[in-house]
């Protein structure tokens, strides 16, 4: 990958690989799948000023990346925390999928040179910081990740998938270098 670097008009460049784009828009796609806007059913207006009508409360996702995705808005207290999430998951889901969806929109197919605006830059580094927490998620890892990755063999399987992580980490810092 060649860095990104700033452009005049506040936005950035970079040029991908063919390799690159390719495994950027398979993880931006299964992030896509895991977050969709459609997740819980909404509430429909009248419900919600029908204080009798019964409520679907939103809950802790399951799936440890989606529970990292989608966090509690309060972790000590699990009542406070569905409420928040009934009246938020929603919104955040559907801002998720537009910056991965914006990302997708951008990233060329093929690789290639990538020109993104500054506001274009942003929904990137928001979706790349997505599939960064849901790799991590899965891969268990913590603070000493260097460590965890040093340990592996370079025939595990999982030793790709850290490199993976630790190359979205630099395309991400590029990024953010680029805006800065």
């Amino acid at each position: 990958m060649e860095p990104f670097r700033p452009t005049r008009g506040g936005g950035v460049r970079a040029a991908l690989a063919p390799a690159e784009a390719s495994l950027l828009r398979s993880l931006v796609g299964q992030v896509i799948t895991l977050i969709a806007p459609d997740g819980p059913p909404q509430r429909q207006l009248d419900d919600l000023l029908d204080w009798d009508a019964p409520t679907d409360q939103p809950e802790t996702p399951d799936d440890p990346v989606l529970a990292r995705l989608l966090p509690d808005g309060y972790r000590d207290d699990p009542d406070a925390a569905n409420e928040f999430r009934k009246y938020t998951e929603s919104g955040l889901r559907s801002a998720k999928h537009e910056a991965a969806q914006e990302m997708l929109d951008t990233l060329p197919e093929a690789g290639g040179k990538i020109q993104l605006t500054h506001d274009q830059a942003h929904a990137w580094l928001k979706a790349l910081n997505d599939v960064r927490l849901a790799l991590g998620v899965r891969l268990g890892v913590t603070e000493e990740f260097e460590e965890q990755w040093g340990r592996l063999p370079a025939d595990d399987p999982q030793w790709a998938a850290y490199e993976v992580y630790a190359w979205l980490g630099a395309v991400q810092e590029s990024l953010v270098q680029a805006l800065a």
